[in-house]
């Protein structure tokens, strides 16, 4: 059986995923920072469940010893947990604001993939699925017919764009492992208020498609639910 964690997974895009992949076989764990709210989550869906704070390395290596303990591998890492920091304009942004967003965006999936690699490299086909934007694409952000384009999402967007970098250097350089990003697109979740046109499932079809790759399937790609994007 595939064992599959997700961070964030306790609501949104994140318990769709879960939900959706435990319907396909996976042995699912969702992880998040809130033990209560996480554990109910979990308990809704029938799957495991651990706490994990992607923006805490001691909360990190515990849920990845915990991981252990309990399934003795990883086969698939979903870095899902996300922010969506201050959408305003420019002016009313600060360092702190930004570095907030990019602890946990960015440097929240290099904990969790750092800690979680030793178990990832005992599957025999070791996946990681890295929940990006389109709002972290530059192609994207200059279509002037694109939503994208006009959402002043500096922290955010950064976060993103850092994101798409290390998910190419980490196909790159971990070859071993079937590493790449997704756009769920625009999507109705918490983070927006739910004002997004499409379903949490149409949100979270590329993550499932890239979660249930083969290990001939594609690695350092940025694809959304039509396919290909651009970085």
């Amino acid at each position: 059986m595939t064992t599959t964690f997700i961070t964030g997974g306790n609501k949104g895009p994140g318990f769709e995923t879960a939900r959706r992949l435990k319907d396909l076989g996976h042995q699912v764990v969702i992880g998040g920072r809130d033990a209560d709210r996480t554990r109910q989550a979990a308990e809704t869906l029938g799957v495991d469940w651990v706490t994990a704070d992607v923006t805490s390395d001691a909360s990190v290596a515990a849920a990845a010893a915990e991981l252990r303990t309990r399934f003795g591998h990883l086969d698939v890492l979903i870095n899902n947990a996300g922010v969506a920091g201050l959408i305003a304009d420019l002016e009313k942004f600060d360092g702190p604001e930004v570095l907030a967003v990019l602890d946990t965006n960015a440097v929240g999936p290099v904990r969790t993939l750092h800690a979680l690699l030793p178990l990832l490299r005992e599957s025999a086909n070791p996946v990681v699925v890295n929940v990006s934007s389109g709002l972290g694409s530059f192609t994207v952000r200059a279509d002037t017919s694109r939503i994208e384009h006009s959402v002043p999402s500096l922290g955010y967007s950064a976060a993103k764009v850092a994101l798409n970098m290390m998910t190419s250097m980490y196909a790159q350089f971990l070859p071993e492992i079937r590493i790449n990003a997704v756009d769920p697109g625009y999507t109705a979740t918490d983070l927006n208020g739910h004002s997004g046109p499409q379903t949490v499932t149409e949100g979270t079809d590329a993550i499932v498609a890239l979660a249930t790759i083969g290990p001939d399937g594609p690695t350092g790609t940025f694809s959304d639910r039509h396919g290909p994007l651009g970085w």
